[in-house]
């Protein structure tokens, strides 16, 4: 229902934050890290939030990042594990860090955040491992994309590699060779020479 809440910060307490938004108060619960990174009383902040419904409660969870935000959603889909115990592990340890944890079966470091035991840690990383890696993969690779398309840009790139696919060798491999060229801000001819060393290799 709401995607983000921006506005002036009222008031932070152990567990939530208090913010005004065009005379309205919202209060937001969030994690002990975030609420110690949200800034001052009086400033204008934003936070991600996620509308949790059930039959005898509406909360609303704050969040400084995006990442913060997708680890508290994929927690909360463990089964066994609530709301307020997604905030407590969101408490003690970074999205980046948990995403390795889960990915690499580290058991120890799971159970040392409070609340989570051997079994709870169990649960978590055989029910959101798969989610986690199949994430990763695909950011990867979104991010090797963006990477072709900022190195392969520009007219003479372009010209080599009609050359180059003109020699016989398909596009996604010519793309992937000149990833690896750190300037392509060189002549044509010199494009081919450093595409056809990296595409023999």
């Amino acid at each position: 229902m709401f995607a983000y809440i921006k506005g002036s910060l009222e008031e932070k307490a152990n567990d939530y934050v208090v913010i005004d938004v065009g005379g309205v108060g919202y209060k937001i619960f969030m994690s002990n890290m975030s609420i110690s990174g949200i800034g001052e009383l009086g400033n204008i902040v934003k936070v991600h939030t996620h509308y949790h419904v059930r039959e005898d409660n509406i909360s609303l969870y704050g969040f400084l990042t995006r990442d913060e935000l997708r680890m508290f959603e994929l927690l909360i889909s463990v089964s066994g594990i609530g709301s307020k115990s997604a905030i407590t592990i969101l408490s003690n340890i970074t999205p980046a860090s948990f995403a390795l944890a889960v990915s690499t079966n580290n058991i120890t470091l799971l159970k040392q955040i409070p609340g989570v035991g051997a079994k709870t840690a169990q649960r978590i990383v055989l029910e959101l491992q798969d989610k986690i890696k199949a994430e990763q993969k695909e950011f990867m690779a979104i991010e090797e994309q963006e990477e072709i398309k900022t190195i392969i840009s520009g007219a003479n790139v372009e010209e080599a590699m009609q050359a180059l696919q003109i020699l016989g060798y398909s596009k996604k491999e010519i793309e992937k060779a000149f990833s690896k060229i750190a300037n392509t801000d060189v002549s044509v001819e010199e494009l081919i020479k450093k595409g056809l060393s990296l595409l023999a290799r």
